[in-house]
């Protein structure tokens, strides 16, 4: 098989490091929903976060990880406080106002400000596809937020307080980016992760208030949060990061809300109505959308491929920009 064409397959590591994150966030969305009611914003974000630092920071010890270089420490704290930190106290505080499924539409206007932002500040361009598949499941997302599943309305509070973390996640993301090009996966994930315990260390005392009073499913709950969504899927996040673009990897998170109203229909009991399940598919649609590649930029592909003499026409500026072979 030839270089180029090697280029165009599927990562498909990085695909399946994608799907784990996705249907651990996705239950994530509904745990936090679950213990809401026992625990503050604040109290559940340190709970989650120790607890994820505690078994990370065992991993780092075990494979005797070193410490990440200077250079990556710029991403790290940037991510820590915006995507580990404030992001996990806006979403909690969020989802004691609206439902499991709202908050994850709402979230879902994070893949947006990454590839706006990885296009511009990571020189990633926008894909004619990608940007479509974006376009597609905004629609499902606008969809959902019409229709929530405790029967149409939400509270405009929550749904700033998520659109809040919505924006804190997405610029968390992009500046994590260039963090991976000087530590690995677990350096970057594991030092965000001490980083945005740190900065919720004011919550402590509530913390251990509040889970004197809090019934045994509720702080397995945060146990959870910390060791799947938190401590395995930022991991799996960030080794996919690594492999492909933050805009592509963004899109995949659509699939988020989908999964979101299926667990919160089956675990919490809040059944979404038609439009909420409308929404939901179009978001996933969106996915498969962004997803797909160019179809002249695949013959352009081929050509280069096959050609046995350097006669073919170079890439067009549209192709160029579009960074066909570097985009999957």
């Amino acid at each position: 098989m030839n270089h180029k064409a090697a280029e165009s397959k599927v990562d498909y590591r990085a695909l399946i490091a994608a799907s784990i994150t996705v249907v651990l966030w996705a239950s994530a969305f509904v745990s936090i929903r679950a213990s809401a009611k026992y625990f503050g914003p604040g109290d559940l974000a340190l709970g989650r976060l120790l607890t994820a630092s505690a078994v990370l920071g065992v991993v780092l010890i075990v494979k005797r990880v070193p410490v990440p270089p200077r250079q990556a420490w710029p991403g790290i704290l940037a991510s820590g406080l915006l995507w580990f930190g404030l992001y996990m106290v806006v979403l909690n505080w969020g989802e004691k106002l609206v439902d499991a499924g709202t908050a994850a539409m709402v979230v879902n206007i994070g893949p947006i400000v990454i590839a706006l932002l990885s296009g511009w500040l990571l020189k990633e361009g926008f894909p004619r596809m990608l940007l479509a598949g974006m376009a597609v499941s905004f629609v499902g997302a606008v969809v959902v937020g019409l229709s929530t599943s405790s029967g149409g309305s939400s509270s405009v509070g929550g749904v700033l307080l998520c659109l809040t973390a919505a924006l804190a996640y997405g610029a968390g993301v992009v500046l994590q980016k260039p963090a991976l090009s000087y530590a690995s996966p677990i350096q970057v994930t594991a030092y965000s992760c001490f980083v945005g315990a740190a900065a919720t260390l004011p919550f402590a005392w509530q913390l251990l208030d509040q889970l004197g009073d809090a019934p045994a499913r509720a702080t397995l709950n945060v146990v959870y949060l910390g060791l799947f969504p938190t401590a395995l899927a930022f991991s799996t996040w960030a080794y996919a990061l690594s492999r492909t673009t933050a805009g592509k990897l963004g899109a995949t998170t659509y699939a988020v809300p989908a999964i979101v109203v299926l667990i919160a229909w089956l675990v919490l009991g809040e059944v979404p109505g038609w439009l909420t399940l409308l929404g939901g598919a179009i978001c996933l649609a969106g996915v498969a959308v962004s997803r797909r590649r160019p179809a002249a930029a695949g013959v352009a592909t081929a050509t280069a491929a096959t050609a046995t003499e350097p006669t073919a026409p170079p890439l067009s500026p549209e192709d160029d920009r579009r960074g066909v072979p570097a985009n999957d």
